[in-house]
């Protein structure tokens, strides 16, 4: 439930609820002042016995007197009528009055038994009417006044007919002191209800969310709120878990990043320590006149510009990294024509492979025409990167590396093949992650920063491409990527 229902729900109770108790209430406290073991019933209370004065209760005796009196001076056999009495009772008095009819000295007629029963012993006898004219009686301890007319029966039998009411309004001082009471035991409760309520539905929400809060910032990122709520506390709830797991995540990456930092500058380091120490040998070597003949200096010189290449593209790699992990990685798209690039390429590359006696085969089965979108710097990382990984793990003497390009309509496929040792079936599914290695040994033979391939997947997948690998143990590993060709649209004239 939301908030602003909640307070709706609140507002419509703190009136309603304690309006509908108070009346039940004071119902319930006039019903019980009314004394109904007197002789009042239920459907008999109005509004005129609770609020008259004495006055009005004085005045609707006499009205139902002034009645009896004219009826007693023309014909007073009628007071032997039930009807006519019966009549008198609704027309004439009120529902705080009523008559008693007594015939010698029994109730010969009363229009409410119960409270006739209560004050018959206590009324004046025949011939009682006291010295002043039309004056009544008033029986203080039963809070009635009593109007006596006396009369004689046709059969000699003397009569008296008693106009009796009731003079005390109900809404006296002991009514307003339990009312007020009823009122203030009404309030409390309805306000322990809704305070309840409240506590339930808003507080110890609330309370549960402020605990969760202190997880969080004790760095406990594992503790779920149960959400059974709904409306604005559901929402705070989803909003937390939300919050919660980002974090999670965050903190999550944040560590993965660090441990894939320290393993970089591990590998870096490593990797780096190599090239160093042996150029610092053959430095040391030219220094002390080891290399003492123009052949050897040269090869030393040669050695040192190799390792010192080595470092460059250690160093290449560092940065690109940099780039990968920042999605910055500079590129520079043009149109170029996949036969013109890819033979540039392989003459490149060939010469190399040539002196480490690995043979290199290439066949291009696409129109001469095709043209792809790349960038031609990032391609050619992509394309030494995977010749370096294939030299790397070469493990013949004779090596080969095979590179053919097929026609797919609307793309290109690449395939770089080698005859390597091959990747097992548990690592070729990981080998384009970042510092993973499916041979763990570090010797100066397989080093490398170990995000090679990396790289290689994020180039290919900023071109708009995909990637992936096929290899078996012993026999050698072929990567596979896809590019999609540049198709100029047709102008139909349309």
């Amino acid at each position: 439930m939301k908030f602003k229902t909640r307070l709706k729900v609140t507002f419509a109770s703190i009136i309603i609820f304690p309006l509908f108790l108070s009346v039940f209430v004071f119902l319930m406290i006039e019903i019980y002042l009314m004394n109904l073991q007197k002789g009042y019933k239920l459907h008999e209370l109005s509004y005129d016995m609770m609020s008259e004065s004495m006055q009005e209760f004085i005045s609707a005796t006499d009205e139902a007197y002034e009645v009896l009196v004219k009826q007693k001076a023309e014909d007073e056999s009628r007071f032997e009528d039930i009807e006519y009495l019966s009549d008198i009772e609704k027309n004439v008095a009120r529902s705080s009055t009523y008559l008693i009819v007594r015939k010698g000295q029994d109730i010969y007629y009363t229009g409410n038994e119960d409270a006739a029963e209560a004050i018959f012993d206590k009324l004046p006898d025949y011939g009682g009417t006291v010295t002043a004219e039309d004056a009544g009686y008033y029986y203080d301890n039963l809070e009635k006044y009593v109007k006596q007319i006396d009369f004689t029966f046709t059969d000699g039998s003397e009569g008296s007919i008693f106009v009796i009411t009731r003079v005390s309004p109900l809404i006296s001082k002991k009514l307003l002191i339990s009312t007020l009471i009823a009122i203030t035991l009404i309030l409390v409760f309805t306000s322990s209800v809704l305070t309840q309520w409240i506590q339930k539905s808003v507080f110890e929400p609330v309370n549960e969310l402020n605990v969760a809060i202190q997880h969080i910032k004790e760095g406990n990122l594992d503790y779920v709120l149960q959400n059974n709520e709904n409306g604005e506390i559901g929402e705070l709830y989803r909003n937390y878990e939300d919050m919660r797991m980002r974090l999670k995540e965050s903190t999550e990456e944040k560590v993965q990043q660090e441990n894939t930092n320290k393993e970089l500058i591990s590998n870096i380091s490593h990797d780096l320590k190599t090239p160093i120490t042996a150029i610092k040998g053959y430095v040391e070597g030219l220094m002390d006149g080891v290399a003492d003949t123009p052949e050897k200096i040269d090869k030393y010189v040669r050695t040192i510009y190799n390792k010192a290449n080595d470092m460059d593209k250690l160093i290449n790699e560092l940065t690109m990294y940099s780039g990968i992990d920042n999605n910055r990685i500079p590129y520079n798209f043009h149109r170029i024509n996949v036969a013109d690039y890819f033979g540039d390429c392989i003459e490149e590359v060939g010469l190399d492979l040539e002196s480490r006696n690995i043979k290199l085969n290439y066949s291009n089965m696409t129109p001469e025409d095709t043209v792809v979108i790349a960038d031609p710097e990032q391609m050619k990382k992509v394309i030494n990167n995977i010749i370096g990984n294939s030299v790397k793990y070469m493990d013949k003497k004779n090596g080969v590396i095979d590179i053919r390009i097929f026609d797919m309509q609307e793309s290109i496929q690449v395939e770089l093949e080698d005859n390597g040792k091959g990747i097992a079936q548990k690592d070729l599914g990981r080998i384009f992650e970042r510092f993973y290695r499916t041979d763990t040994s570090r010797n100066s033979a397989q080093g490398g920063s170990g995000i090679g391939l990396a790289i290689v997947k994020k180039i290919i997948e900023d071109h708009g491409g995909y990637i992936w690998a096929t290899s078996k143990e012993g026999e050698g590993t072929c990567i596979h990527f896809v590019i999609r060709k540049y198709i100029e649209l047709q102008d139909n004239g349309i």
